[in-house]
């Protein structure tokens, strides 16, 4: 759930000049819609080509609703695709005569030629190092309804939304879709040069369409403290970037107001849902280490055998060897101790979802968490509980259950801070009280936008091997939508999400002009993106339509790098270097685009 700068990757440029630190932080963020600006202006008018620098304005944002903020950065709902947690060297010279003023042809020739000796020079010139600038609120009049002909409600209400500025360049505008977490929360995105917005609104109007109608106004209205003169959309070229939840964003963005946004990068965008995604664990089962993943299974299938046969008293002891009795519905105890790998709700640990290549942002907890289950040589105290069930399965031991118990004692279950492990903010999803608060965190609102439109409920398989308990279904996710949204006078939940809202946006068909796709092989949500197994084979791409999938990356691994892009391994450097050729490209035809603007009509949905 965080945001980071994928085009101070894509851009050469900006991720030299904004971050002194030389990394970025990962990303992801939610509710309505994150947005990122930055933006790059050179000041030609005082120095000649042989002395130009960025011009310091000022443009930064993150966006929350009524001007609260309920999120942290401890929020881990899993909920949909969209759920993460937790930048380049290029050299070159820029020529200009004096007092030229630079178009956005010539400006984006300027942002990819950029030196970093000239960054460097600028960076030692700053009273305070980016890392620990601060920022202000400021506050957007957004429209509540921007679809008034078809639900009349709140048809000219307006909510302030918050957002904060980091305006250090700019021109042309990149545009950051965030997730689902708080403004000040992304600070540190902020002082590495990112603009970050992150949107939350009445719930009744969290749809996707009113959330990409939100990036359209917004690049068109918007006003930056600090920034001289009009650069909202279509006359300055904004590039949209997101990942997970906000790379669908960014590609719905394009496809439906590709006539006012000029182009994005959708970074592991689930563009297809579905109601149950058991698939989310497949490539933890291809990729993770297979003598864990196999050890696991058997657990998970003789814990099965017990729960069909109803053995209460095996069962009981069962949850006992991970201090988990108390959890006595089934589900909420599976879910609990799959928690290290990744669970169908509110899990606590760095799963294999929070693995990153690059180690300040990622976390090796899977691994531990693996090598304890896949210990060959435990402790003798650790081995006998492999035997502590034998007498239901004919004496056969449960192999590594001793490894697996002892790691959820020892570091899952002091993540749950209260020790209440049945409560709400633990592993207990059966309070039907606690889902009916009605108080508006980033977690409720995403939970209604996977109950009405979403789903992706992560379940376990029907058939074959698993690494979840079989007693998770869809239902067990559905029965929180139940709770948490009764029908009222004005809007309901449906009884199972509208997916063809979500899907009718492209679905695995999805194409727009200057719409980038790209995607990691070993990423759990891969199965709803562009790159799916379950997609149809691909046409050819072309710069108008370019996709990349790269092999060995997990959940939206671009979006972190580091400033010498050379010394990035190389499938992330490679990544990098096609997304700086593919952003520039488009920059180079903005001239040509803006007069002749000539985008195909969309149907533009305005179901809610």
């Amino acid at each position: 759930m965080i945001c980071k700068d994928v085009f101070d990757i894509a851009v050469p440029g900006l991720t030299q000049m904004n971050n002194q630190r030389g990394e970025m932080d990962p990303w992801d963020s939610y509710c309505r819609s994150g947005l990122i600006v930055v933006r790059i202006q050179y000041d030609l008018s005082t120095a000649g080509a042989e002395h130009f620098e960025p011009q310091r304005a000022s443009v930064t944002a993150s966006i929350l609703s009524h001007e609260t903020d309920n999120s942290s950065d401890d929020d881990k709902l899993t909920a949909p695709p969209w759920r993460p947690r937790h930048s380049e060297k290029l050299s070159g010279d820029v020529m200009y005569r004096r007092n030229q003023t630079p178009g956005p042809k010539i400006l984006a020739v300027a942002l990819v030629t950029a030196t970093l000796e000239n960054v460097q020079a600028y960076q030692h010139q700053r009273d305070i190092p980016r890392q620990n600038i601060q920022y202000e609120a400021n506050y957007f009049q957004q429209k509540i309804n921007h679809f008034p002909e078809k639900d009349s409600r709140f048809a000219n209400e307006k909510f302030k939304q918050r957002y904060y500025v980091d305006s250090s360049y700019y021109k042309p505008v990149y545009l950051y879709i965030g997730g689902e977490t708080s403004g000040p929360s992304r600070f540190s995105n902020l002082q590495t040069g990112i603009i970050q917005i992150l949107m939350e609104d009445q719930l009744a109007f969290l749809t996707t369409a009113q959330t990409i109608a939100d990036n359209s106004y917004f690049a068109q209205n918007a006003v930056f403290p600090g920034v001289k003169g009009n650069i909202t959309a279509p006359q300055t070229p904004w590039i949209l970037y997101g990942g997970s939840l906000a790379g669908a964003q960014t590609a719905f963005s394009i496809k439906q107001y590709g006539d006012i946004l000029y182009g994005g990068i959708a970074s592991s965008a689930p563009i297809h849902v579905v109601v149950g995604y058991p698939e989310w664990y497949n490539p933890i089962m291809k990729y993770g280490p297979s003598d864990c993943v196999d050890r696991i299974n058997n657990i998970i299938d003789k814990f099965d055998a017990l729960v069909a046969k109803n053995h209460t008293i095996a069962i009981k002891q069962f949850k006992a060897l991970f201090g988990l009795e108390v959890l006595t519905d089934h589900r909420d105890f599976a879910s609990a101790i799959v928690d290290p790998i990744g669970n169908p709700g509110n899990y606590l640990s760095n799963t294999w979802q929070e693995l990153n290549w690059n180690s300040t942002y990622g976390s090796r907890d899977f691994f531990n968490f693996c090598g304890n289950v896949s210990n060959i040589d435990p402790p003798k105290e650790i081995s006998e509980v492999d035997y502590a069930l034998s007498n239901y399965t004919k004496g056969e031991p449960w192999v590594g259950l001793g490894g697996y118990a002892d790691y959820i004692k020892k570091h899952t279950l002091p993540l749950c801070k209260s020790g209440k492990y049945n409560s709400h903010e633990c592993w207990g999803t059966q309070n039907k009280s606690a889902w009916a608060d009605i108080t508006n965190t980033a977690s409720r609102s995403y939970l209604y936008t996977s109950c009405t439109e979403q789903g992706a409920y992560i379940d376990a398989p029907k058939e074959g091997p698993s690494l979840l308990s079989r007693v998770v279904d869809i239902s067990y996710e559905q029965q929180w939508c139940t709770w948490a949204f009764p029908e009222g006078k004005y809007n309901k939940v449906p009884p199972s999400p509208n997916l063809d809202v979500y899907n009718s946006f492209g679905d695995f068909n999805f194409t727009a002009d200057r719409l980038a796709f790209i995607d990691g092989d070993q990423d759990v949500w891969n199965g709803l993106c562009y790159h799916s197994p379950l997609a149809p084979a691909r046409r050819q791409t072309s710069d108008l339509h370019p996709e990349l999938f790269i092999t060995g990356a997990g959940h939206h691994w671009d979006s972190s790098g580091i400033l010498d892009v050379e010394a990035e391994p190389q499938f992330i450097r490679e990544a990098h270097l096609w997304e700086i050729r593919t952003v520039k490209k488009w920059l180079r035809e903005f001239h040509s685009w803006k007069p002749t603007r000539k985008v195909p009509k969309v149907k533009r949905s305005l179901k809610f």
